[in-house]
């Protein structure tokens, strides 16, 4: 299974900033050391072309030239740098691999990404670029080049960081060829939500059992309402209960039924499934770094049942 990272572009962050940048060399390394199917590849940076699919030339270029106003990174949450700039590139082209590869591989996934705070003008919470929406544009545009489609292809975004995917859905809002699922927390960040296809908010302290059923709902209804070609999955690993910032309860256990869940309902209709790690802000890191493994098993394991049924 191919999985594309970004990790020698580390941010100069100041000291005590809350953002765990270092779990994306523990989960690369970890994968590197624990899982030989695994086959690791550096992203290769999303062009402007590509990132104005979702963005604004505007905002592109402030991005790009360190011409940000001072309100607009705080928002983001990073002081700007050009290791901040090729990194969101990079992020970004992991995401637009991944979702090439699962075209053939059945499942591909990009070892960072799921910034779904940023909207088409402004990055938001450690968000620049939203490399989701940037992939699923460019996902359909390349397809509907190759095939001679008439109409883009229809994509679903399953987002399950404890976060409320905001950006995304600005950016897909009035779009009928994307489907935006998003179920989160219905308290936590941000506190403007943006209304996408289907929301399912939470409260605070939400178990196992009480997520698994919310999940399997969402899924009955986006299977009712909308028939996609191929999924982005944001697996966050911020609803697990030893999350600083996520307020869920999701253990070990929970999470890896939630993942199966999403895994099991694009395999069964022989959906193609890009996958992002979206957020995870454990009190210790290593916490969040093996929910993501744990993630990687269960998609590991679905990548093998495409590549035998496709002997």
């Amino acid at each position: 299974m191919k999985a594309f990272y970004s990790i020698q572009f580390v941010l100069p962050l100041p000291p005590g900033h809350r953002f765990p940048m270092g779990k994306y060399a523990r989960l690369r390394d970890r994968l590197a050391a624990e899982r030989p199917e695994v086959t690791l590849a550096q992203a290769e940076p999303a062009s402007d072309a590509d990132l104005a699919l979702a963005h604004t030339p505007a905002y592109i270029a402030a991005v790009a030239q360190g011409t940000l106003e001072a309100r607009a990174q705080r928002e983001i949450g990073f002081p700007w740098s050009e290791a901040m700039v090729e990194r969101s590139r990079r992020s970004v082209g992991a995401s637009v691999q991944a979702a090439r590869v699962a075209q053939h591989e059945g499942v591909a996934a990009n070892i960072a990404g799921g910034t779904h705070h940023a909207s088409a003008a402004a990055g938001s919470g450690y968000c620049v670029f939203n490399d989701v929406a940037v992939a699923a544009r460019r996902l359909q545009h390349d397809l509907m080049a190759a095939q001679g489609l008439a109409r883009p292809p229809r994509v679903a975004v399953i987002d399950l960081d404890v976060h409320q995917g905001n950006g995304t859905a600005s950016i897909f809002g009035g779009d009928a060829s994307v489907f935006t699922l998003s179920l989160h927390g219905e308290k936590n960040f941000p506190f403007r939500k943006v209304a996408g296809d289907l929301d399912v908010g939470l409260p605070d302290g939400t178990g196992d059992a009480a997520y698994l059923d919310a999940l399997d709902l969402a899924l009955v209804e986006l299977d009712s309402r909308f028939r996609p070609d191929a999924v982005f999955y944001l697996a966050g690993a911020d609803p697990h209960e030893g999350d600083r910032l996520g307020r869920l309860k999701l253990t070990y256990d929970g999470l890896l039924a939630r993942d199966r869940r999403v895994f099991e309902w694009a395999w069964a209709r022989r959906l193609p499934l890009a996958l992002s790690m979206g957020g995870g802000y454990g009190h210790d890191i290593a916490t969040t770094v093996q929910v993501q493994m744990n993630t990687f098993d269960i998609a590991a394991e679905y990548w093998r049942r495409w590549q035998n049924a496709a002997r």
